[in-house]
């Protein structure tokens, strides 16, 4: 397989001295010209570390593999997890949707526009209202029915269309309105993104924009994180509010809140697509 000029080295690992030193020496070693670099201790002495960096590097079929021998070194000795990536590589991503539509003609259109870098293989739901939507931008769309009873066979169904298809590097809950279970995402193969209509940890859960009226908030808003297994306590990648009054209903609430939610899931996806994000146990770091 070919690899473009442009990459991304992602790097964690507990802070000390020499880090950025070292792995400065060996792009510099490898011929690569790093283009931009971000890094973020959480304490300087005990703390963790994060960092990303893109270079460019010509001739990269010979360059890169002297690169990962030089990486695979400086981990060992400085206790270093990283990654490398091909920055011109289009992540697939699979979306997943129920009946609400605003999230998922808004990556749609970003997709369409060129806006997000992203392939997107295939729109997966458990009702049928929003084909009309996919067929419209040319994206498969793949009705799965839900229920309690049959939700283990759902899921199940869920993973063999994906494989069948090639895999999936991102999944996203464009507004899904079902939990995934564990046993999902131990075997989807990729990070969930999901999004949450309130400004968690508040109004985690099923009817937030009801429960904001009731408490007489003025602030609501939309949270993007990763999906696990407990519900709406992933990882935060991205969040947004907008100012409300005692004047909106729960309905008036909700309409409102839509557009925080798409700007807030874009975002997100956004930055994972670009490789911004970096996980730091339940945090994240993102660039």
């Amino acid at each position: 397989m070919s690899r473009s000029n442009l990459a991304r080295l992602l790097v964690s690992c507990p802070d000390r001295e020499g880090i950025v030193a070292a792995l400065a020496n060996a792009l510099a070693d490898s011929g690569a010209n790093i283009t931009s670099s971000d890094q973020f201790s959480s304490d300087p002495l005990g703390g963790s570390f994060s960092l990303r960096m893109e270079f460019y590097v010509p001739e990269p079929e010979t360059r890169i593999p002297l690169l990962e021998q030089r990486l695979g070194e400086i981990a060992e000795k400085l206790d270093l997890e990283y990654k490398l990536v091909d920055a011109h590589v289009r992540k697939r991503v699979a979306i997943f949707v129920s009946k609400y539509d605003h999230c998922l003609i808004d990556l749609l259109g970003r997709w369409h526009r060129g806006d997000l870098e992203m392939d997107i293989v295939m729109v997966v739901s458990n009702h049928p209202d929003l084909a009309v939507e996919a067929a419209r931008f040319g994206v498969p769309y793949h009705h799965i029915p839900v229920t309690k009873e049959s939700k283990p066979q759902a899921e199940a169904a869920q993973l063999e269309l994906l494989q069948k298809h090639g895999g999936a590097d991102l999944v996203v809950m464009a507004r899904y309105m079902q939990v995934l279970s564990a046993d999902f995402l131990a075997n989807v193969g990729a990070p969930v993104i999901n999004i949450h209509h309130s400004f968690l940890p508040a109004f985690a859960g099923a009817d937030p924009y009801k429960r904001a009226h009731h408490r007489g908030v003025k602030l609501i808003g939309a949270t993007a994180h990763y999906a696990t297994e407990d519900l709406d306590e992933g990882p935060i990648i991205e969040q947004d509010v907008v100012r409300v009054s005692h004047r909106e209903d729960a309905i008036a609430l909700e309409r409102i809140g839509a557009d925080v939610e798409r700007l807030v899931l874009a975002r997100a996806v956004e930055r994972h697509l670009q490789d911004r994000v970096l996980l730091q146990g339940h945090r994240t770091i993102v660039f």
